[in-house]
């Protein structure tokens, strides 16, 4: 049986010892919607984030809003293959190039990634696209550092 990493700091934890930062992390998930970032867009990138940086609280808490959303489930079940999965549209491809671009950071940003972007969104989407994933690495980081607990797990105990 594989060993369970026990959390190190839970999500609560966390805001009631840092709570201005948490606060300014939630503000700043809150600034790219605000400005009507497509909803379905701004999930997508939040879990194909999470499944990169590996953070389970996270991938976990955006895969429930996704549905609760009602967003394609093929979407959701493809996403980690979404070049392939022809369920994706332009835009949500665009999206998810840049998500990418920009979570793994030392391979660079290509200038065809960046100009696939720019040909999808407006300059002010695009910012508010790129806050988003600063955002959802945000959170990943401190989800993985301090091994928040999934909420499901959570919710099972």
């Amino acid at each position: 049986m594989a060993h369970k990493p026990e959390p190190r700091l839970e999500w609560q934890g966390f805001k009631a010892l840092a709570p201005a930062a948490n606060d300014a992390l939630l503000a700043l998930g809150k600034a790219a919607s605000a400005r009507g970032l497509d909803k379905t867009i701004n999930e997508l990138i939040k879990i194909r984030v999470s499944q990169i940086n590996g953070c389970a609280f996270c991938l976990q808490m955006h895969l429930d809003d996704a549905r609760k959303m009602k967003i394609d489930e093929a979407k959701l079940n493809l996403i980690v293959a979404w070049r392939e999965a022809p369920v994706f549209s332009e835009k949500e491809r665009a999206a998810l190039g840049w998500a990418e671009a920009l979570t793994l950071l030392p391979q660079g940003v290509s200038d065809e990634v960046y100009e696939t972007a720019r040909a999808a969104f407006s300059e002010t989407e695009l910012a508010d696209l790129t806050t988003a994933i600063v955002s959802i690495n945000a959170w990943n980081r401190l989800g993985v550092g301090y091994r928040f607990t999934p909420l499901i797990q959570q919710k099972a105990s």
